[in-house]
């Protein structure tokens, strides 16, 4: 994957992932406010100030996510984000993160 490619579909993935947050807190599911500077994602769940990052590596064609629980980096791997760990994908560990943190059930899904 060139550069340019990596840097469009992490581009996609972060937007996806806002929308889905931001609907969420329009239907009052959870308590959050998401803020975007260019390849990094910030989203704070305002009733007890947590925060969970989620950004871009292009140099490792890798999209990272800090939280409480630690730090995680997703590669793609066959059209889905992969942690190089532990082969969760990103959308489903991104789910149970956001459940934990901001103390409501969230799904997060691709699609």
């Amino acid at each position: 994957m060139t550069e340019t490619e990596f840097l469009t579909l992490a581009d996609a993935t972060l937007n996806t992932i806002e929308a889905a947050l931001d609907r969420l807190n329009d239907q009052d599911m959870v308590d959050v406010e998401c803020k975007r500077s260019g390849n990094v994602l910030e989203i704070e769940f305002i009733d007890n100030g947590s925060k969970v990052i989620v950004n871009s590596q292009a140099p490792m064609q890798e999209l990272w996510v800090a939280a409480r629980s630690g730090g995680f980096h997703y590669k793609r791997i066959d059209g889905k984000w992969i942690n190089t760990r532990d082969g969760s994908e990103l959308f489903a560990a991104l789910s149970e993160i956001t459940t934990a943190q901001g103390g409501a059930p969230v799904v997060i899904s691709a699609a």
